[in-house]
């Protein structure tokens, strides 16, 4: 069934309300309960609120939730959305316990593991990524770059904005993907939720922030965004599903093996991303996020172009064009500002 303008405005722009209101209601519960206090790994001075991520993942519950009421053919599947929503909901779980008080490593990675693992075993059974490979292999990398990206997300949000200016660029491609049939209905109407509850966040994040997402919304955002990938790419779009997230992918994949082949302790807290790299050598937030936000416009076009024309030649040009441009800009904030700049 063909997605209606008014029905996916209205799921948008609810979320994006909703989202606000409830930042605003419970502002004064972040502060008393839930400020993030200046470590090693942060970009800030002063104690700040956290736990934006309530408001984001309960606006896009309450957004699919109303938008079902209103509109009775929003949903195909509700029960397989039902399960997603439910993971995302127990990782929010995890991510608040763990901003109130941090959890041990492996209890934290093994409930994201068994989120992961719920919603990778909802996807449907045909659904096919490399069917060259065995299906209980394909699973079981998807399990892992599940996990991965579900954390990774977690790691890349240490900036103002930096969230905002990645995830709503791919949410909304997501959405205007999914409108021309390259994602399910209601993974379609998901990015669009997604999407508006994230702008819904984004004034209270914007430099210098006065509340940030917490782990209560990175973690489910992970989720969502993997699961939305996920079926982009089992739609034969792997180009476009790997090339959306790549600058998130490139710097904390990069960072990472960096630091274990340097030998240290990779959960503990860290300033060697690339983007804390380039504010530690002068880039203001402005700047740093400005051009995470344009590489991100060039990757969606160039993951447009790679659904208009599926040649493979295409699909390899257009892949290594990709990831010219983050390792420019990745080589960029590793540079900083120059003296005299």
């Amino acid at each position: 069934m063909q997605l209606a303008f008014v029905e996916v405005a209205f799921v948008a722009a609810f979320a994006a309300a909703l989202a606000a209101l409830l930042i605003i209601g419970l502002r004064p519960f972040f502060l008393r309960y839930a400020l993030a206090r200046p470590n090693a790994r942060s970009s800030h001075s002063k104690p700040t609120p956290q736990g934006g991520g309530i408001a984001v993942i309960g606006s896009i519950i309450a957004a699919l939730a109303v938008g079902s009421l209103l509109f009775s053919s929003l949903l195909e599947d509700p029960t397989h959305m039902a399960i997603v929503i439910a993971s995302a909901v127990g990782l929010a779980i995890v991510g608040a316990t763990d901003d109130v008080r941090p959890l041990e490593p492996l209890p934290r990675l093994l409930l994201q593991v068994v989120a992961v693992t719920i919603v990778i075993a909802a996807l449907p059974g045909e659904l096919r990524v490399f069917p060259a490979l065995p299906w209980w292999v394909e699973r079981a990398c998807m399990l892992i770059g599940g996990v991965w990206l579900v954390n990774l997300v977690n790691f890349m949000d240490g900036i103002d904005w930096i969230t905002v200016v990645e995830v709503v660029p791919i949410a909304a491609a997501l959405a205007v993907f999914g409108l021309l049939g390259a994602l399910p209905q209601d993974a379609t109407i998901v990015a669009f939720a997604l999407c508006g509850a994230m702008i819904g966040f984004a004034p209270f994040n914007r430099p210098v922030a006065k509340l940030f997402l917490g782990d209560v919304g990175s973690l489910p955002i992970g989720l969502l965004l993997g699961w939305l990938l996920a079926l982009l790419a089992g739609n034969g779009h792997i180009t476009a599903a790997f090339l959306l997230p790549l600058y998130y992918l490139a710097d904390a994949t990069i960072t990472l093996l960096r630091r274990l082949f340097r030998g240290e302790h990779v959960t503990q807290a860290h300033r060697s991303h690339y983007y804390q790299r380039a504010m530690d050598t002068g880039l203001t937030v402005y700047q740093i996020v400005g051009r995470i936000f344009g590489i991100n416009i060039l990757l969606i076009g160039l993951a447009f172009l790679s659904l208009m024309n599926t040649a493979r030649l295409t699909q390899v040009a257009l892949l290594l064009l990709g990831c010219m441009l983050v390792g420019a800009l990745l080589w960029n904030f590793s540079v900083g500002k120059r003296p005299g700049h």
